[in-house]
């Protein structure tokens, strides 16, 4: 019998730009959900509806490529 493939979600390189001192609790939340910790930190994440929700909720702090 064959598997059934399944797409695996492109991946995205997300960076840290702008400090999350003295922002909101939420943002800062979705800056530490990405995987971020500090200034110039850069993680890959996979590019699913639930990153690409925080992605564009704090985008004023990130530098996103890809």
């Amino acid at each position: 019998m064959a598997k059934a493939n399944k797409a695996v979600p492109a991946s995205v390189k997300v960076t840290l730009v702008k400090s999350v001192i003295g922002r909101i609790e939420s943002h800062r939340a979705c800056v530490r959900g990405l995987g971020l910790r500090r200034l110039n930190h850069t993680v890959e994440v996979l590019d699913t509806p639930e990153n690409r929700g925080m992605i564009n909720k704090v985008g004023y702090l990130l530098k996103v490529e890809g």
